[in-house]
């Protein structure tokens, strides 16, 4: 199926091929980085939002994933120039007092970001099919490793098998947008007009672009593209970043719209009476009795459908870090053991799994800063990109999306540990 499809490519590149059919045989990799902004960690921040302040925080929902549109196209446009991913790159450019840590704490983000995608599907599944957490750990494990098996078997059926998965997230939300009672006026007015409506809100839309621009998402999709039929001359770089642009915008507008969703159904269902609904079990049982139990079903289908396409693409995410920085890659049922060990020790040392999840975003807090700075770096310079490099106003807005970015991560982190910022309305 990779070969037809690299065959394909090839005829879209010589000009034999156009139309709907060449972007379709052109997209993919867009896609399976998306699934980054669809993970559990997304459902358990915009639950948050939607039940606590309605609609008014759709516009954070807008603005974090514009900013994930610029840095994923980047990552992309650094894998179909150069050939290289970006753990490649920094391990090539930078001195080894600097990738030897940027490797670590990208190690540890990749567990972190596996925590929460692993313990999200697990949940779904506990919840679904009413067995014990631990069972469904073990049956998300397996399901998750049978998922990454299918690279066996070539790219494009791993490409495949994720878009089915985005697929399933994105009927099952349209589903609730139909159950649940939306007020849209007010729903279109909070995507559009940016607002606190108090004091703790603040905290929520960080934490909802904290679990937007994910640090393994920028590190993966370099890689997607890095080998995917390379390009042999810059007619055709430019030709393949043309198509990789245009699926970046329609697969992050997907993810996107989903997010939005997830806030919308949590305003329509939980914000008059059960705006006190945090976390993803209590939003499943308080589902049920509001809007039935095909909502509350349709719901933990989602979650399950984003934990395991999530976690697999999280895997694949350590793989691609460990083997760019070092050199050397392990087989995936290891990789697979190492980065599922911290959900079980969670499990079983009985830490509750929803604080888990917190902490594991202030952990993916601490190390986002560092690709995209990388990226940003890289991407600019000519001697890397040659004509490719970064025009003056995509430098422009790449660099005050990280400070952006950064400067809000900066006050997440201080906020998680009780730091009252001066300026800033208190959180606590």
């Amino acid at each position: 199926m990779s070969g037809r499809t690299d065959a394909a490519i090839r005829e879209v590149l010589a000009g034999r091929r156009r139309g709907f059919g060449s972007a379709l045989v052109m997209a993919g990799p867009a896609i399976v980085a998306s699934i980054a902004y669809m993970d559990p960690g997304n459902f358990a921040t915009n639950i948050q939002a939607g039940a606590k302040f309605g609609y008014a925080l759709l516009w954070v929902v807008v603005m974090a994933n514009l900013v994930a549109m610029l840095f994923q196209a980047l990552s992309a446009k650094l894998g179909i120039v150069t050939g290289t991913n970006l753990a490649e790159m920094c391990r090539r450019h930078l001195p080894a007092r600097v990738t030897v840590p940027m490797w670590i704490a990208s190690e540890v983000a990749a567990m972190a970001t596996d925590l929460a995608e692993f313990l999200g599907g697990a949940i779904g599944l506990s919840l679904l099919l009413d067995i014990p957490l631990l069972a469904g750990m073990v049956v998300t494990a397996l399901a998750t490793y049978a998922i990454l098996m299918l690279e066996r078997r070539g790219y494009r059926a791993l490409e495949i098998a994720i878009a089915v998965l985005v697929g399933v997230i994105g009927v099952s939300y349209l589903a609730e947008m139909l159950i649940a009672p939306v007020d849209w006026a007010a729903a279109g007015f909070g995507a559009v007009v940016p607002r606190l409506p108090a004091p703790e809100a603040l905290t929520i839309a960080v934490g909802i672009i904290g679990a937007t621009v994910m640090p393994h998402a920028l590190y993966l999709h370099s890689g997607l593209t890095q080998h995917r039929a390379p390009a042999r001359d810059d007619r055709e770089r430019a030709l393949l970043l043309r198509y990789s642009n245009r699926e970046v915008l329609l697969a992050l507008t997907v993810a996107g719209l989903i997010n939005m969703a997830m806030v919308v159904m949590a305003a329509a269902a939980f914000h008059l009476g059960h705006d006190d609904v945090a976390e993803i079990g209590s939003a499943y049982h308080t589902l049920t009795p509001l809007l039935g139990p095909a909502a509350a079903g349709i719901f933990l289908v989602s979650l399950l459908a984003s934990g395991l396409s999530s976690s697999a693409v999280g895997t694949m995410a350590g793989q691609m870090i460990m083997q760019g920085f070092v050199g050397f890659s392990i087989p995936v049922w290891v990789r697979r053991m190492v980065t599922m060990a911290p959900a079980f020790v969670v499990v079983a040392l009985g830490i509750d799994s929803t604080k888990a999840l917190v902490m594991s975003q202030v952990v993916l807090s601490f190390v986002l800063p560092l690709p995209m700075v990388a990226l940003v770096l890289f991407t600019r310079r000519r001697d890397i990109m040659g004509p490719f490099a970064n025009g003056r106003l995509t430098d422009v807005a790449a660099v005050a999306g990280t400070a952006i970015i950064v400067a809000l991560n900066v006050v997440l982190i201080l906020q998680t540990f009780g730091v009252s910022i001066p300026g800033l309305p208190d959180a606590g």
